[in-house]
């Protein structure tokens, strides 16, 4: 008889290359010594429509890593994985019934590896099997913010660890550190082992092929601003403008565009009539691969993006210089102030080169010491009763760094609403240390003269 059963929760093939890069390295145990099941959910709006895992170039490779696999969507039909939760009086039918429809028996051990424990499906699964232990694991930026809501003793205590990639070395997550979970790498050379032999199944892709052949020497990303309603769909197709401007100053003439599976055709047609007034080749490659695919192929000179985590992975494990644009805008539309998005944007826009603004692209390296004390008292701003042991040190931050940093990283209001310094105070402390080293100036002209 099996002793325990793994159950690893993905939505993403981002998501599901960390969990296998995990356990290529061990991060789980050895292969045999627990059933591994991957529970695939599609938590698309409309999933019946949206682009499904097992439709991903490279997802069988992933796949062939566990014992089975189950569709989460399939096992609570007709609910949505998004909304769906037991109530607390039915959890004890829900696990029987899953444990015989996955044929896990009765005394049998359950852990669980879920991509995000704050929402559904992961916080569902983890009130389901309420004695399993829990990893939780994330795939891109959003691990350096705060944790969204406060969790349960009964959960926050069976969190075990949090994986994670290290895409800003010396940048230390913030996610569920208020509960003690310790942080745990997922090695870079692992990973990119997962890139490597997901890129191997792609080689030969017909979509790939007219893109190669145009030899792009710059990648411009897509995201889904509009479809969380960030920003208007005629400002998201202004920001992919803006994109491939950046691009053909720096110089590239010949550019791939991968948009977003929820980004609207009208985003392609109207980049396609802005590269031929331009003078530019532009390619769209509108079909079910990473990025990082593309990168592994196309060996870009450079990723533009707005904040996507994509743009972080092109330097950190192609060594590909990046670009942004629209960080700004995003950060001032960004509501409420808690946003998830914060402080991926906030990294993004204070380490990558605002191509509008002349900026040479680089690639990212360690994170610099201003960075950590910038995201911490962004966290705590965002989540200040987990994070009240930070109050004190946010405070003396921000009255040293507030009057030079971007508009928007920290709206007055906020500041205001947790009694904190505000911006106004430290430009008026700024522009009176200003004006008195021009005394202080005039006085030893004076004295010399």
């Amino acid at each position: 008889m099996r002793d325990t059963t793994q159950i690893f929760q993905v939505s993403t093939l981002y998501g599901a290359a960390t969990l296998a890069a995990a356990l290529d390295a061990g991060q789980f145990g050895p292969r045999g010594s627990a059933r591994r099941v991957l529970l695939v959910s599609n938590n698309a709006g409309t999933p019946e429509t949206a682009l499904r895992l097992d439709e991903m170039r490279g997802y069988t490779r992933i796949a062939s890593r566990f014992d089975d696999v189950i569709s989460w969507n399939d096992a609570i039909r007709p609910y949505h994985p998004s909304t769906w939760g037991p109530r607390g009086s039915d959890v004890g039918l829900w696990q029987k019934a899953f444990r015989l429809a996955w044929d896990i028996d009765e005394h049998e051990l359950i852990e669980l590896a879920v991509e995000s424990i704050q929402v559904n499906p992961g916080r569902a699964l983890a009130a389901i099997f309420s004695e399993a232990s829990v990893h939780v694991y994330a795939d891109g930026l959003m691990s350096y913010g705060p944790t969204r809501d406060r969790l349960p003793l009964t959960l926050s205590s069976r969190i075990q660890r949090l994986l994670h990639l290290d895409l800003i070395p010396g940048l230390t997550p913030l996610l569920l550190s208020e509960y003690g979970v310790a942080p745990e790498i997922v090695p870079d050379a692992a990973f990119r082992a997962v890139l490597d032999e997901i890129s191997q199944d792609t080689a030969e892709d017909p979509q790939l092929a007219p893109v190669l052949q145009e030899a792009p020497t710059a990648v411009l990303l897509g995201q889904y601003l509009a479809a969380i309603n960030i920003l208007s769909v005629d400002e998201e197709e202004d920001l992919h403008l803006r994109m491939l401007a950046g691009a053909a100053a720096a110089g590239h003439k010949s550019v791939v565009f991968k948009p977003h599976p929820t980004a609207p055709a009208s985003y392609s047609q109207a980049l396609t009539k802005a590269a031929a007034e331009a003078g530019v080749r532009l390619t769209v490659l509108d079909a079910p691969l990473l990025a990082e695919t593309l990168y592994h192929h196309a060996r870009p000179e450079l990723v533009v993006g707005c904040f996507s985590t994509a743009m972080v992975t092109a330097s950190h494990y192609y060594g590909t210089p990046v670009g942004r644009v629209g960080t700004a805008l995003v950060m001032g539309r960004l509501k409420p102030y808690p946003n998830s998005n914060r402080v991926p944007l906030a990294i993004v826009d204070h380490l990558v080169a605002d191509l509008e603004r002349d900026a040479d692209p680089a690639t990212v390296g360690a994170a610099p010491a201003s960075l950590s004390p910038l995201v911490r008292a962004m966290g705590f701003c965002m989540q200040p009763t987990a994070y009240a042991e930070l109050r004190e040190t946010t405070a003396d931050w921000l009255r040293a760094q507030l009057g030079s940093l971007p508009a928007g990283y920290f709206p007055d209001a906020r500041l205001a609403e947790l009694g904190l310094p505000s911006s106004a105070q430290a430009r008026a402390k700024l522009q009176v240390r200003r004006a008195k080293r021009v005394v202080r100036r005039a006085v030893r002209r004076a004295g010399n003269g």
